[in-house]
């Protein structure tokens, strides 16, 4: 029974991050297309020398909370498992 209730307060935390992450996009002109391909990049680089785990990271644009410029930035947040070894 608790578990119900649990998932509509995840449920909710999602719809309100995805809110924020359409509003933010649209005051930047950035559309849905170019954030995933801005994610996909930067997933491609970072897997040349890191394992993350995918379903735990989070990559988004966001409005600074700096007063003095209010510039959007962009995020990512995502928990490595381990370094690789890299050939140089």
């Amino acid at each position: 029974m608790f578990s119900f209730f649990n998932r509509n307060k995840k449920s909710k935390d999602l719809a309100k991050s995805r809110l924020k992450l359409v509003l933010t996009q649209d005051r930047l002109n950035c559309s849905t297309e170019m954030l995933e391909m801005m994610k996909n990049d930067i997933l491609k680089v970072i897997a040349q020398y890191v394992d993350f785990d995918e379903s735990e990271m989070d990559i988004q644009i966001a409005q600074s909370f700096s007063e003095r410029d209010g510039k959007p930035v962009l995020t990512a947040n995502i928990p490595v498992k381990a370094l690789r070894k890299v050939a140089r």
